[in-house]
């Protein structure tokens, strides 16, 4: 039985986040189930310059992600057809991660508010007890996203800020490299294996440095 992993883009900031996730996935041989919110299609366009369509969402996530998809174990549902199979508790996936999550869908999510067919899904795998990560980029934050964050929480997902590490790359990190540390995080929440950043071995990169001969 097929059992992917749905991957929810709201609007928030943060597309590339998403894209290191998906392909995350996909690297590890793990099936993907796409929702792209209609804030995040403006969200996408403006930090790639790159459409997401319906009627052509292979084509357009094939650019999004920069690779081949040909093979891969993908499928996507239109953020507005509440009928699609991750709205329903009987519709077999292995858990979710909302990527990047905005204000709003934390908000709708953590007060069930099933406004579209991302907050639904998050909600069903809530209820149904499957892995859920939610990764807020906004900053700074009021009151109200922090009780909305602490009621996600406390109904089970894993709250996973977009809060990149340097020990992995240094100061001289890449943007790149702090995306995929952030994208490692949420996957190693989900239980999936990657080798997206250095992991910490508590041996300081100076000392690394120091003993490579080179």
């Amino acid at each position: 039985m097929r059992e992917p992993w749905v991957v929810g883009v709201s609007g928030a900031s943060g597309t590339p986040y998403a894209a290191a996730v998906v392909r995350g996935l996909l690297d590890a041989g793990q099936a993907v189930d796409l929702i792209v919110s209609r804030a995040a299609r403006l969200t996408v366009l403006d930090e790639t310059g790159r459409p997401f369509r319906d009627a052509h969402w292979a084509e357009d996530l094939a650019a999004w992600l920069d690779r081949d998809l040909t093979g891969a174990d993908l499928r996507h549902w239109p953020a507005g057809d509440l009928a699609a199979g991750p709205s329903s508790g009987s519709y077999p996936v292995r858990g979710m991660a909302v990527v990047p999550a905005s204000t709003a869908a934390c908000a709708g999510i953590a007060i069930g508010l099933s406004k579209d067919l991302l907050q639904r899904a998050a909600e069903v795998n809530l209820k149904e007890r499957r892995p859920v990560v939610v990764v807020p980029r906004e900053t700074p934050v009021t009151r109200s996203h922090l009780e909305h964050l602490i009621a996600l929480h406390d109904a089970g997902a894993v709250v996973l800020p977009a809060s990149p590490g340097f020990y992995g790359a240094g100061a001289a990190a890449s943007a790149a490299q702090l995306v995929d540390f952030v994208a490692g995080k949420v996957l190693d929440a989900l239980g999936v294996p990657h080798t997206l950043f250095r992991r910490w071995s508590g041996e300081l990169a100076v000392a690394r440095r120091d003993a490579d001969p080179g």
